[in-house]
């Protein structure tokens, strides 16, 4: 358990308590058919420990529309429950969503959400930056109030001139239609997607205009890709990139499916057509079969002689196929991107590895969480995909891992921008520490919920549960009162039955009735009940 020398509480005391709290969870007997499986006062006890420590660590210089004080409340109104037998990741799931509240900021244009606490140069109306709005729909697609996300949206893509796009909105690539696509398969609401089809039409439109070379591919400078001084090109460098051409092709797929559920047919085609040849035209560009890995094609023609994370992205949204697979043993290879405090942002062998400074946003191998969660929101895909013997659900699970001990800093629960990929210690200092304290700028819980746990979002009506942890790596867990197409979803592991006393096995649960179970941690499936609502236009 991570403490903090601030602490109003001693951290002994502070750690006795937690333990405690969930001892009296592991105690509980065993619950009748409907009820709660984490009680919900012991629940709220181990979550209100938690808040406690990292409100304690925390001197909330800046305050927006959830206070510290209404922390706990918001978390246990809004978020799944989680338990399971390792502290350190039940206790990393409750920050993230402590830290994801912080960003929530009310305007008169509703709810937005903020990338940094503290005003930066390259903010827009309410310290707004496009730049993480996919990761903060990714994440927040579990949360039970999606009203915030509607407000969100509603602020970039409509409250611009006539009622369009925020005018700041382009200013950094985005893969948003793709995450709301993706978001509609938790929630099932796309009769509101399906309302905002003209304004995403705009935005891909926008970047063929600002962005699209005579070839069909796209070309970005790394700053606009959120991903400065980087080994292969820089802040002012046309380079052709895996990212944005992966997240152009992602978000045409998106807009099809948005129009064919709108009953749009020709421009569905139409879409469909635009995302098939430049996946193609991608492939072709990117992909260095020497090499073994998606690289950056530069303004001269060439290909980049560095294998840097964004070589992973094309797997965010399931573009590559079983033939580029081999690009996996890079992310265990010592001198690839494996490093002792995480993954890094460029294979380590490169000459150029970390020569940039530290200090100014470098993508030349320190760690990001923000590469790192895609690149592992990448590996959950292909582990779901053709059977290949490159990685394994054990690697996942030891990045996961490695990703939730980064999440420290003086012994206290921390996220920031980057850190060093041997030490851990976070490279933002001096006045621009400030900036960096809680930066809302990747995804941790979505990590935990879609990919280790395995709740598989579909567009249909069966709920598909198919977790990443390794068959031997715990006994249980439990994710509980997971907001799913109008239902109440719980996913239940319990080796032997003793912990939570509902039988042994992988269970599933819906609105408080076992659907599905199996003796062992596998991929699993039920037919949900009819929704009590329609939500499809």
């Amino acid at each position: 358990m991570l403490t903090c020398s601030g602490s109003r509480s001693s951290p002994s005391l502070l750690m006795a308590a937690l333990l405690v709290a969930a001892a009296l969870l592991l105690a509980v007997a065993a619950p009748t058919r409907g009820e709660s499986i984490l009680s919900g006062d012991q629940a709220r006890e181990l979550v209100e420990q938690f808040v406690e420590r990292f409100n304690a660590c925390d001197q909330e210089d800046v305050q927006n529309a959830v206070s510290n004080a209404e922390a706990a409340d918001w978390i246990l109104d809004n978020a799944p429950r989680f338990d399971c037998p390792s502290a350190r990741l039940v206790e990393t799931y409750y920050f993230r969503w402590w830290t994801y509240r912080k960003h929530i900021v009310a305007t008169p244009e509703g709810r937005v959400l903020t990338e940094f606490l503290t005003p930066v140069s390259h903010a827009g109306p309410y310290n707004t930056v496009s730049c993480a709005v996919g990761h903060h729909i990714a994440e927040g697609r579990w949360l039970r109030d999606q009203a915030l996300l509607d407000e969100y949206l509603g602020f970039w893509l409509t409250s611009g001139p006539n009622g369009g796009l925020a005018t700041h909105y382009h200013k950094f690539s985005n893969w948003n239609a793709a995450a709301l696509v993706e978001r509609a398969k938790v929630t099932d609401d796309w009769r509101w997607l399906v309302g905002q089809l003209d304004a995403l039409l705009a935005d891909y439109q926008a970047w063929e205009a600002e962005r699209q070379l005579p070839s069909g591919l796209f070309w970005q400078h790394d700053v606009r890709d959120g991903m400065e001084e980087s080994i292969s090109g820089g802040r002012r460098v046309k380079n052709v990139r895996p990212t944005i051409n992966s997240y152009m092709v992602a978000n045409a797929r998106a807009i099809a499916a948005i129009a064919e559920r709108a009953g749009r047919g020709d421009l569905a085609a139409a879409y469909a057509d635009k995302a098939d040849r430049l996946h193609k035209q991608m492939i072709d560009a990117m992909w260095d079969a020497d090499a073994g890995f998606f690289k950056v094609r530069l303004e001269s023609g060439g290909l980049s002689d560095a294998r840097e994370a964004i070589g992973f992205i094309p797997w965010v949204f399931d573009l590559a196929g079983p033939e580029h697979t081999a690009a996996w043993a890079q992310l265990k290879d010592r001198q690839g991107f494996w490093a002792p405090a995480g993954l890094t942002t460029a294979e380590r062998r490169h000459p150029a590895f970390r020569t940039h400074g530290t200090g100014t946003c470098e993508w030349d191998g320190a760690v990001w969480p923000f590469a790192t969660s895609q690149t592992l929101t990448g590996m959950a895909n292909l582990l779901r995909g053709p059977q290949q013997d490159v990685v394994g659900r054990a690697d996942y699970f030891e990045q996961l891992l490695r990703y939730m001990e980064s999440h420290k800093q003086h012994g206290a629960a921390y996220i920031g921008e980057y850190h060093d990929e041997v030490t851990g210690e976070w490279l933002i200092t001096g006045p621009k520490a400030q900036r960096s304290r809680y930066y809302n700028h990747s995804t941790f819980n979505d990590l935990v919920i879609n990919g280790l746990i395995g709740i598989v979002p579909r567009e249909d009506g069966i709920l598909v549960v198919d977790p990443l942890l390794p068959a031997d790596a715990w006994d249980w867990f439990c994710l509980e009162d997971v907001a799913y197409h109008g239902h109440n979803v719980t996913v239940l592991w319990d080796r032997d039955g003793q912990r939570y006393g509902r039988g042994a096995g992988l269970t599933l649960i819906v609105d408080g009735e076992p659907v599905a179970n199996s003796p062992r941690l596998e991929r699993v499936s039920s037919e949900l009940p009819s929704a009590t609502q329609e939500r499809d236009p």
